[in-house]
Order: C-alpha cells, then sequence, then structure tokens
C-alpha cells in the first residue's frame, strides 16, 4: 500500500522535541546523553503510530523507550499524539532498521519489539522481513546479554516463517509461542494492543505472537 505523502511531515518530524536528528552521533551513549540514566533500553522497530510504546513509557518510567519508524508520514501521527505532553523516557528515531547497526552499539539493546511488521509476501523479498535471518543476526550484535525479541502479527504465513527462521537459527531460540494471543491468559497478561492490533482483533482476527532469546 502507498504511503500518503503529508506536506510538511519532514520538517515537523526534524524539529519535534521527540525525534532524534543524529543518532549516529549518540550511538553506544543514549542512556548517559539522551536520557542521563542508566536504565534498560528497549526499542520499537517500525512502530507506526506510536500508541504501543506511548502507553508503554507513561506506564514504566524507569524504562528508556525508542520507537524507529522510516516513514515522516507515519511517525508524524505519533508525534502530534504525545508533542503537548512530558514523556522524558520516550524518543523516535526517522530511519531504516535496515541500517540498525549504525546507530546503536554492541549490546546496547535490552528489548526489542516488532509489532506487525510489513509481511513482505513475495519470496524474494524474505531478507527484508524483520525476523529473517539477516535482522537476527543484527539483533544479536546489539542486544544485550539477556535481551530478547518480542513479536506481534495477524499474519500466519509470516508467523510460520518468523517461528521456523528462529527454529533453526543457530543463535536463536522461542521461549514462548501464541496463536492466539487475546485467548491465552499467560501470553496476554499486561498486553497492550497497538493501533493495527485494536483493528484486527475486533474484526475476528487470532493475534500471533512470539518471544526469542538467545
Amino acid at each position: 500500500m502507498r504511503l500518503r505523502n503529508i506536506p510538511g511531515a519532514d520538517e515537523a518530524v526534524s524539529n519535534s522535541k521527540y525525534c532524534i536528528d543524529n543518532p549516529t552521533n549518540l550511538k553506544g551513549h543514549y542512556k548517559d546523553q539522551l536520557f542521563l540514566n542508566n536504565n534498560p533500553l528497549h526499542v520499537e522497530i517500525g512502530m507506526g503510530k506510536g500508541q504501543f510504546l506511548t502507553t508503554l513509557a507513561k506506564e514504566n518510567p524507569d524504562i528508556n523507550y525508542i520507537g524507529i519508524e522510516r516513514y515522516t508520514s507515519v511517525l508524524l501521527r505519533a508525534i502530534q499524539k504525545v508533542e503537548d505532553e512530558d514523556i522524558p523516557n520516550l524518543r523516535f528515531i526517522c530511519f531504516d532498521a535496515a541500517d540498525i547497526l549504525d546507530i546503536f552499539s554492541c549490546h546496547e539493546v535490552d528489548r526489542i519489539y516488532l509489532n506487525f511488521s510489513d509481511p513482505w509476501p513475495k519470496d524474494r523479498h524474505s531478507k527484508r522481513r524483520l525476523t529473517s535471518s539477516t535482522f537476527l543476526n543484527r539483533y544479536n550484535s546489539i542486544l544485550s546479554k539477556d535481551g530478547r525479541i518480542e513479536f506481534k502479527t495477524d499474519n500466519r504465513d509470516l508467523f510460520d516463517f518468523s517461528v521456523d527462521v528462529i527454529n533453526n537459527h543457530p543463535l536463536w531460540k522461542l521461549d514462548a509461542v501464541t496463536y492466539d494471543l487475546h485467548n491465552d491468559s499467560s501470553m496476554n497478561e499486561g498486553n497492550i494492543m497497538t493501533e493495527y492490533e485494536e483493528k484486527f482483533s475486533s474484526q475476528g482476527n487470532p493475534i500471533f505472537k512470539l518471544i526469542a532469546s538467545r
């Protein structure tokens, strides 16, 4: 689906107090130079309109959160939701996750959230999927020793692909898997829904979730 260009989105994102202009300059120093603490750092890749991450940040002030979104027209919606608020433990980066090693150093991130990621359904695009071996290798570099990945989707083909990739990856293992998150009392405890999750679940679609670690 083609994204609608929003006039002024680039400028609004660049000028927002919530957006990091030059993330490469903070590589290895988000905690001490940006958040001015040593709290855990959690990152959502493909944060969309920001409902999930904004809610987490408000509920967990002792955790630092960074949301990555490639498109300014999408990120602008998240900015508009929080611009007049004071959420000191939340920041956004407009960036292509394919280059994530350029903005986070070794073991700097404590948790990665992947929510309703682009499924890239064509086989020739499989390396672009955020749960591909290509990306798992990148996550291995930036995640802390005890770090983990949490992935949610309503796309069964993408979820089956992700389970298979993790099961066959030499560095990763599945800690938990559910094919019906909202009816899984253990996995759904404390679950925060994204905008897509609310939409798809209201249509009766099951939500799939996995948690993976090394």
